[in-house]
């Protein structure tokens, strides 16, 4: 029979274990991403005044098979949830994904984990950077155009370094007065 403090010690191993599982997981099948969506017609609401909208995710996605393994993670963070992906077309199964989209548990619980326990890869970098776009969005630099161009120019330093032509036009051009957006036509 194992002391109490063999019991604890056991315990904070396998918490040690599993953290490290999580960490090599989100290494190797985890994003973390910056979008802007266009919100031209919504200049005059709160949160949309350069018409965009910053959009953050953290992802992890894996086949039917293996969907537990994203369970475990939307347990073990408390936060976010797993969808699925139905595939209908030449592939052999749906595709989920556990999602954290909201700032708040993305600010509170994910990104402290990461900077506690950093990754390995190449991702490391990318979360960095995730991390500081929330930083900037959360200072609501998102909501004029100087800011969200800060924004653009650290998203595009991230993953496969997406540059975002038409989003920088736009914002370059200064047509309905400071920071608005408004009258310009929809890119595509």
């Amino acid at each position: 029979m194992l002391q109490p403090d063999q019991q604890t010690q056991l315990a904070e191993n396998s918490r040690e274990r599993l953290i490290g599982w999580f960490t090599g997981f989100v290494d190797g099948e985890g994003c973390f991403s910056i979008n802007f969506i266009r919100q031209a017609n919504r200049v005059g609401r709160r949160g949309y005044k350069t018409g965009f909208q910053v959009a953050h995710e953290f992802a992890v996605t894996q086949g039917a098979k293996s969907a537990d393994s994203l369970q475990l993670l939307a347990e073990f963070f408390g936060v976010g949830a797993v969808y699925i992906n139905n595939r209908y077309d030449n592939h052999r199964e749906h595709l989920y994904r556990y999602c954290v989209r909201k700032r708040p548990d993305l600010l509170q619980v994910i990104v402290p984990f990461f900077q506690r326990y950093p990754l390995r890869t190449s991702k490391q970098h990318d979360f960095m950077k995730f991390a500081q776009c929330l930083r900037l969005v959360q200072a609501r630099s998102h909501l004029t155009k100087k800011g969200l161009i800060e924004i653009l120019e650290v998203a595009e330093t991230m993953n496969h370094r997406k540059t975002r032509t038409e989003i920088r036009k736009m914002l370059q051009v200064d047509a309905t007065g400071p920071g608005l957006i408004a009258s310009l036509e929809p890119f595509g």
